[in-house]
């Protein structure tokens, strides 16, 4: 008998799984469809023994102390700041845009407090911000939306910014000075030695046990547990009952070059003029030195792995139908991005997975009723 059975070996459940048998001691079964632990944060050594994210570059960074501590048991950090150019106009700018980048597009000399006033006389007011679009128009005007993300946006979801919500195009700021970091979170680290060996870390307590290349319906109705987690896609769970929630997925096509360094820095977006996205190089992300060097181009599409939930009004509608038979459920919990379908980052997954324990210690006591363990909900 297991008190618990997670559904799902990323970053959710594995978070659940090591709480609760390290500070609960509970015994716990993780199980996952996949060859591996650690969700899509899953890298390796490809066979010139360089370290690659198979699922694309997973960047940290939170503001959250409490994240950054509890990750940092089972790992050294490595700090890394994260730096992205937009390939605009022929020329590398940097995104999110700046002082350097309006200055180098528009061949100015701008200072910071010049640049609030640029914004200003391109901007246009809305009166309500509803869509991706609405953001950043109304802080940068169209020209400079139509350069850095009405395209990059379509090829991404498939959709024209003005049907997403809002908080897509929202996640990248505009700046008026000369940060060029991609991202201003108070914690910007790299695992020192990948994600993976974190992982392996996490889930090595004596209480946890793990099963792999694992479809959970296969064991659900053979392995006892008391308790089930599940972060995997909770329209599925549900059997489609209210239809399917869409997602985007990715296709990543990796290369290894015979030279150190292949482009100026980590990333480097492509906003207009090709069918991929970006381009990563992942020596910047994991500091290895290597006299080869490995890439990924990234082709977002519609078929495949569940990435990206799609933040529209409408698929909202569909996942408080799924929410509410969840609500509904005793002895379940459904956490990370693809059971509450949210576009988190891994913080606020691990953010989410932590609260959740909390809430799971503070429902669950145990009594003893004929010398067997019992867990009652309070």
């Amino acid at each position: 008998m297991f008190d618990y059975l997670i559904v799902g070996a990323g970053f959710a459940g594995s978070v659940l799984a090591e709480r609760l048998a390290s500070v609960a001691d509970k015994k716990v079964l993780i199980i996952d469809q996949r060859d591996h632990i650690a969700g899509n944060a899953y890298d390796y050594y490809n066979k010139d023994g360089i370290l690659i994210h198979k699922y694309g570059p997973h960047i940290f960074h939170t503001n959250a102390k409490r994240v950054f501590d509890y990750l940092g048991q089972f790992t050294q950090w490595r700090p890394y700041e994260h730096r992205v150019l937009a390939s605009v106009d022929g020329q590398l700018v940097p995104i999110p845009i700046n002082l350097t980048t309006i200055n180098t597009l528009y061949n100015l000399n701008l200072d910071c407090s010049q640049l609030e006033a640029f914004f200003e006389s391109k901007a246009e007011k809305k009166d309500k911000i509803l869509t991706s679009e609405d953001v950043v128009v109304s802080k940068v005007g169209k020209e400079l939306y139509e350069k850095f993300f009405k395209y990059y946006t379509r090829k991404q979801w498939d959709l024209d910014p003005s049907e997403l919500d809002a908080s897509v195009t929202a996640r990248v700021p505009t700046r008026t000075n000369k940060d060029d970091r991609y991202f201003t979170d108070t914690f910007q680290a790299m695992p020192l030695h990948g994600y993976t060996k974190m992982f392996q870390k996490m889930l090595s307590h004596p209480n946890i046990k793990i099963m792999l290349n694992t479809d959970y319906r296969e064991i659900i109705d053979v392995i006892p547990y008391k308790f089930l987690i599940y972060t995997g896609p909770i329209d599925s769970f549900f059997n489609y009952c209210y239809g399917r929630l869409p997602y985007r997925s990715l296709e990543f096509k990796f290369e290894t070059l015979d030279t150190e360094v292949f482009q100026a820095t980590g990333t480097v977006n492509y906003p207009n003029e090709h069918a991929y996205t970006r381009i990563t190089e992942f020596k910047y992300l994991t500091g290895q030195k290597h006299p080869k060097t490995s890439i990924v181009y990234e082709y977002p599409k519609a078929e495949g792995d569940p990435y990206y939930p799609i933040p529209r009004p409408e698929n909202a509608e569909i996942y408080k139908k799924y929410q509410q038979l969840a609500n509904a459920m005793t002895n379940t919990y459904f956490t990370g991005r693809l059971a509450t379908y949210k576009y988190y980052n891994m913080d606020q997954v691990v953010a989410q997975s932590l609260a959740l324990f909390d809430k799971i210690s503070q429902q669950q006591s145990e009594k003893h009723v004929n010398g067997e363990k019992v867990f009652q909900t309070t």
